[in-house]
């Protein structure tokens, strides 16, 4: 039987594909990354692009360099016959936000959600300070390493972390990742140099490029596209204050909030997916998420291994609900962030069938 219905319908991930990431595609367009994987996700559930009955993408255009670049990759998905498609400046976690609140309104029963960025054109440390606040921090240029720098200080300087069990974090992803075809970094990598101290080089994630796509559907056709559903019974998104120095950079209400109203609390989770680009970021989701060492954190390595703009998080939904998929976990929590320092929390909690 499903698990317990919160919501009007019962939603889940069918499929999750996502490419290779690399360093760099010059060799690729935007259209040319996201095909491949559109087409690995359709055959996964032996729709064709015409029964999907809603497409929703995540992108940036900050990344791409010029407006409305998203209307581009439409071609690899195919907009003739016409579809019902929208977009989000965002991560693909949250275009799947909106598809699943598209199938709890009855009007399609199956959606398409992509996502996708290459970071490797420019230089996204600078690309990222366009996210802040523009009258007082935007115009000191503090890069997204940076931030991150402060947060991780704050950790230490509150005792919860150090610079070893941060190195721990980021050697424990790498090693996870070495089982992930599709990581950028797998095995042993050195922490390196400083960064930003306390960051050292592998306290912070790859710049890369990648794509990703998952298959919702509802009800009965979920069942009938995939022999076990990952249904989402909760989801839920929160954001924080913009300003930086209106919140404790060592904890995240918005991920704890979004958490208790995605049911997360209820019942014990086995795999926790988690959005967290540096390593002193892992350790506030942790905390704010209540996750103890029983919970198998980042198997596929996370963002450490992996971190395409605009796709990770969605990863980590496609991630867990590949892990329900195969049997290897029987309720996961998934989480994606957005801006600054954790500002903005997305926790989505899925459940495979039980006997």
């Amino acid at each position: 039987m499903p698990p317990t219905q919160r919501y009007a319908r019962d939603v889940a991930v069918v499929a999750f594909a996502q490419s290779d990431h690399l360093r760099r595609t010059d060799e690729l367009s935007e259209v040319e990354m996201v095909m491949p994987v559109l087409h690995q996700v359709l055959a996964a559930t032996g729709l064709k692009a015409e029964e999907i009955g809603f497409t929703c993408s995540g992108s940036s255009d900050y990344l791409a360099g010029r407006a409305f670049s998203f209307t581009m990759t439409l071609d690899g998905v195919g907009a003739w016959p016409p579809i019902s498609e929208s977009h989000v400046e965002m991560d693909g976690a949250w275009a799947l936000y909106e598809a699943w609140v598209k199938l709890q309104t009855g009007e399609a029963d199956t959606a398409l959600v992509y996502s996708y960025g290459k970071s490797s054109p420019g230089s996204v440390r600078d690309v990222l300070t366009r996210q802040l606040d523009p009258y007082y921090l935007a115009p000191l240029w503090p890069d997204s390493v940076a931030l991150a720098a402060l947060q991780a200080q704050a950790l230490i300087d509150a005792g919860e972390t150090d610079e070893g069990a941060l190195a721990a974090i980021g050697a424990r992803s790498r090693s996870d990742a070495q089982a992930n075809p599709h990581a950028q970094l797998r095995g042993t990598v050195p922490q390196g140099d400083y960064q930003v101290a306390p960051l050292r080089t592998g306290d912070c994630p790859p710049i890369g490029d990648g794509a990703a796509a998952v298959i919702l559907a509802a009800g009965d056709t979920a069942r009938r596209l995939c022999g076990r559903p990952a249904w989402i019974t909760g989801i839920d998104h929160r954001i924080e204050a913009h300003a930086l120095g209106l919140r404790d950079l060592t904890d995240s209400p918005s991920t704890r909030t979004a958490a208790e109203r995605a049911g997360l609390f209820e019942r014990p989770v086995d795999t926790a997916e988690l959005h967290a680009p540096f390593t002193s970021q892992e350790v506030v989701l942790r905390k704010a998420l209540g996750l103890g060492d029983d919970v198998r954190v980042n198997p596929s390595g996370g963002a450490l291994a992996a971190n395409p703009m605009m796709a990770a998080g969605l990863i980590r939904i496609g991630e867990a609900a590949a892990r329900i998929h195969r049997g290897e976990s029987d309720r996961a929590v998934a989480h994606a962030t957005s801006g600054p320092c954790l500002q903005q929390n997305l926790v989505a909690v899925l459940e495979g069938d039980r006997a």
